[in-house]
């Protein structure tokens, strides 16, 4: 339907109504912004007592948690002073209430004048101030001290250290008086006739006397005692028949307290292992100059019959000669037949080998013995030594005792077929004696694994540290089984059915370095030490001679003559070259001599040992590859044509004679090029009371240790060189 004109003009009733726009006055803007500010104000207010009160509820909460842990002494202090302050607070409010009633009283005179006292009142309101500035400084200092007080008891206080007084400040001694100071025998006669006890019945022997001079002491003055009271009585002089026979039996009795006596005061070596004490063990100890460090020790052996070795092994000690043990079988077998891990430090030519390879032999007898199903996983034991010529010589020494028990030993050594060698180690063996460089090529080319090898010996374990051996022992070790380690508890018990891997380290010196190789690979070891670490055995006469390099040779014949040619020597010198030199000279002069160093094969070194052994040649010229380990016996004298550049290789060439109990002479020739070694020489030579040369000992280098020299300003004939 189409709409007409006045539908249109006509109002719509559907339509809402629009508003139109208001003008807002500016007052009206200002009232509108004032009001909402307002609104803001109330409502921040609003938030910040709501937090306050949160506030205020966490501290009540707080100082609840505080009052209740507080002891009541506390609370009980903290009331009173709350008391005191409102009784202050309230004495000061009286006392202002009544000042200021005076002061109106005192400006309102008769006539509304001023009264005349008003400056003595302003004095006492100054007055009245300072004492509440007092007031308030001790309510502050109160405030501080209970403040402390709770941080004290719940922080603690760090109470200052004792300062302990050492005995040399608490006891200091004045010996400035002498004997004719004494006055006590002139101020008391008790001092002027002492008293001289008088030993009666053969009882309280004094320590130190002859035991039967005290008897026969005893008995005149027990007869001089009754004659006098016989006297004193009037009876005969002569004893009665009762009191002799009274006399004898003390006597008898007395003798067998004596008897007693001297059964106990027996030496050790004359007991039984049953009747051995305390007191007889530390004396053994002693007398070997045997030394632990460890726990749970057992007791040394004093002889081959207490080692509770196997019998088979017995027999083969007495069939190889050994009739008494050295120091250091006594001390370390026993522990090698417990599983213990040891640090053996003694003098060389001691022993050292027969220690661990009987313990070793022992604890392979335990075992399976080898088969085609075994033989693949490796040898039982291995024992790594710093040269070849050492390893050979264990592996003669292993072979002395092991072919009695069937147990066969392979020995890997440089200068010969690795490829040999493998085929013996797959052909199976009991026991691995090695170098550890060869040892470590043949595991890594898989010629030889250490699956079953729970025994391992570092023989001479600081000359393989100091020859850069280091990494190819850690290679073996990291090889082996590490399953089957001893617990580092000391105090847990070992299991005697179980095989434990057991370690063992012989040395004469004990460096930083094999400490620190001990340390990881050993589980509680027990050091045994005989004599001093790093000293030479009292069998040794050392001789040294001051003279200059060119003399050298001329005096080096001169004691091969003083020798002579039944006897053997050894020449050590610093290089090859050096000892290829001394041995043609030698040569040229008649002297049937040898030569061994690490230029030579081994097949030469194994020749030049032998016939010297053999006596074929009598003089042997070598470097420090002949100074550690190797015994050859019988050699007469040791000579150090050069001087090593370290007291610890001086002290195994040395130990090359004065072997197995046997004497031995070691000369070294010293020039002024080896002062770097004059003090630990000059010390060596004074701890083994041997002669000092006058040159040594008044060299300055002697008379300090290297690096420890104090700096002293230049002499007047000293040349400074101006850098």
């Amino acid at each position: 339907m189409k709409r007409t004109l006045e539908d249109e003009k006509r109002p719509s009733i559907a339509a809402p109504d629009l508003k139109k726009p208001v003008f807002v006055t500016k007052a009206e803007r200002e009232k509108a912004a004032l009001q909402r500010r307002e609104e803001e104000v109330k409502r921040r207010a609003l938030e910040l007592q709501q937090q306050q009160e949160e506030e205020d509820k966490t501290k009540d909460k707080t100082l609840d948690h505080e009052s209740r842990h507080r002891s009541s002494r506390d609370r009980e202090r903290e009331r009173d002073r709350e008391r005191d302050r409102d009784r202050d607070r309230d004495r000061d409010r009286d006392r202002d209430r009544d000042r200021d009633h005076r002061d109106r009283d005192h400006r309102s005179g008769p006539r509304g004048e001023e009264d005349p006292r008003l400056p003595r009142d302003r004095e006492h309101d100054r007055e009245r101030d300072r004492d509440r500035g007092r007031l308030e400084k001790q309510v502050e200092r109160e405030r501080e001290k209970e403040l402390e007080a709770i941080k004290e008891q719940y922080l603690g206080t760090k109470k200052p250290k004792k300062r302990v007084i050492k005995p040399s400040e608490k006891f200091r001694f004045s010996f400035d008086w002498e004997n004719t100071e004494d006055t006590s025998r002139d101020m008391n006669v008790l001092y002027q006739s002492p008293h001289e006890a008088r030993l009666l019945f053969g009882r309280g022997f004094r320590a130190g006397m002859d035991r039967r001079e005290q008897k026969k002491l005893a008995a005149r003055n027990e007869r001089e005692t009754r004659e006098e009271m016989r006297r004193k009585d009037g009876g005969p002089l002569e004893e009665r028949p009762e009191e002799a026979a009274a006399r004898r039996q003390r006597e008898e009795a007395a003798d067998l307290y004596d008897t007693f006596d001297m059964r106990v005061d027996r030496h050790w070596s004359d007991k039984p292992l049953e009747e051995m004490t305390e007191r007889d063990w530390r004396i053994f100890r002693e007398d070997f100059n045997i030394s632990y460090k460890g726990s749970r020790l057992p007791r040394p052996m004093r002889n081959w019959s207490e080692s509770r070795l196997p019998p088979e092994l017995l027999k083969a000690v007495e069939k190889v000669g050994y009739k008494k043990p050295s120091p250091i079988q006594m001390a370390a077998i026993p522990l090698g037949m417990q599983q213990r891990d040891v640090i053996g430090i003694a003098e060389t030519g001691s022993g050292k080998t027969a220690a661990f390879v009987l313990p070793m032999l022992t604890y392979i007898t335990r075992l399976p013995p080898m088969s085609e199903d075994n033989d693949a996983e490796g040898p039982y034991a291995v024992v790594m030594a710093p040269t070849r010529e050492l390893a050979q010589q264990i592996e003669d020494e292993t072979v002395k005792f092991a072919h009695y028990l069937g147990i066969k030993v392979v020995s890997i050594v440089g200068g010969q077929s690795i490829e040999e060698q493998g085929f013996h180690l797959r052909q199976g063996c009991e026991v691995v004696i090695a170098t550890p460089g060869r040892l470590l090529d043949c595991l890594e080319r898989r010629y030889a694994v250490l699956n079953q090898c729970n025994y391992v010996v570092l023989d001479e374990a600081d000359r393989m540290i100091d020859m850069g051996f280091e990494p190819q022992v850690v290679g073996v070790l990291d090889a082996m089984p590490s399953s089957n380690l001893k617990p580092e508890n000391e105090d847990e018990e070992l299991d005697e059915k179980r095989i434990y891997r057991t370690t063992y380290m012989f040395s004469a010196t004990m460096p930083t370095a094999v400490e620190r190789l001990a340390r990881k690979y050993l589980r509680n070891p027990v050091v045994v030490t005989i004599g001093t670490a790093g000293k030479t055995t009292d069998l040794i006469t050392q001789h040294v001679i001051m003279l200059k390099e060119s003399e050298k040779m001329s005096r080096l014949q001169k004691m091969l003559d003083d020798i002579g040619e039944d006897k053997t020597a050894i020449v050590f010198v610093n290089t090859k070259r050096t000892a290829d030199n001394v041995a043609k000279a030698l040569d040229k002069s008649g002297y049937r001599v040898t030569t061994l160093h690490g230029g030579k094969t081994q097949e030469q070194r194994e020749i030049s040992l032998e016939g010297f052994r053999s006596k074929r040649f009598t003089v042997l010229v070598a470097t420090d590859v002949a100074g550690r380990g190797i015994d050859i016996p019988d050699v007469a004298h040791v000579i150090n044509h050069d001087m090593p550049g370290n007291i610890e290789m001086y002290t195994h060439r040395i130990g090359r004679t004065g072997r197995a109990g046997k004497t031995g002479v070691a000369t070294t020739f010293l020039t002024l090029h080896d002062t770097e070694v004059f003090y630990d020489l000059k010390q060596m030579l004074i701890q083994s009371n041997s002669p000092v040369p006058p040159e040594l000992a008044r060299h300055e280098a002697s008379k300090f240790k290297p690096g420890s020299i104090p700096d002293r300003p230049p002499r007047r004939n000293d040349t400074v060189f101006a850098h």
